[in-house]
């Protein structure tokens, strides 16, 4: 079962939700018993809530870290760059072409500054994956 949780980090200027994640949590189905039950020739056994709560707090501070590094680097791009970045894809605007016109950029301007900008992030969250010279094109 999946339950999900609103999880926000708020910006340290304005008391405003800068970006909201949807954090969905892992619940056991079952309630486990209380006598051990030994499993196989291994004689281990498991503990599906410590498990399960484990999870949790580790997924939600793992989401908390990726959200703090990318509102990290969007913050690094110019202010063109951090504009588009923000509405498209921070603030759900859904179309390229209206965040386009609201930023007053021409749609093939607004194509080249939106990839020079996940260019730029890719490297600021070493995301970049650089690929090998494959060598002479076979005749």
């Amino acid at each position: 079962m999946h339950r999900k949780i609103p999880f926000c980090i708020e910006d340290k200027q304005t008391p405003l939700p800068v970006a909201t994640i949807g954090f969905v949590r892992r619940e056991i189905g079952m309630t486990p018993a209380y006598e051990a039950w030994y499993h196989g020739a291994t004689n281990k056994t498991s503990d599906q809530v410590a498990e399960c709560a484990t999870w949790n707090v580790d997924e939600e501070e793992r989401i908390r870290q990726l959200t703090e590094r990318v509102e990290w680097a969007v913050s690094r791009l110019s202010k063109k760059e951090e504009e588009i970045i923000r509405k498209r894809y921070l603030e759900d605007e859904s179309f390229d072409y209206i965040v386009a016109g609201e930023v007053g950029l021409s749609e093939r301007t607004y194509t080249r500054v939106k990839a020079r900008a996940f260019y730029k992030l890719a490297f600021m969250l070493k995301l970049e994956v650089l690929a090998e010279d494959p060598g002479p094109v076979p005749a």
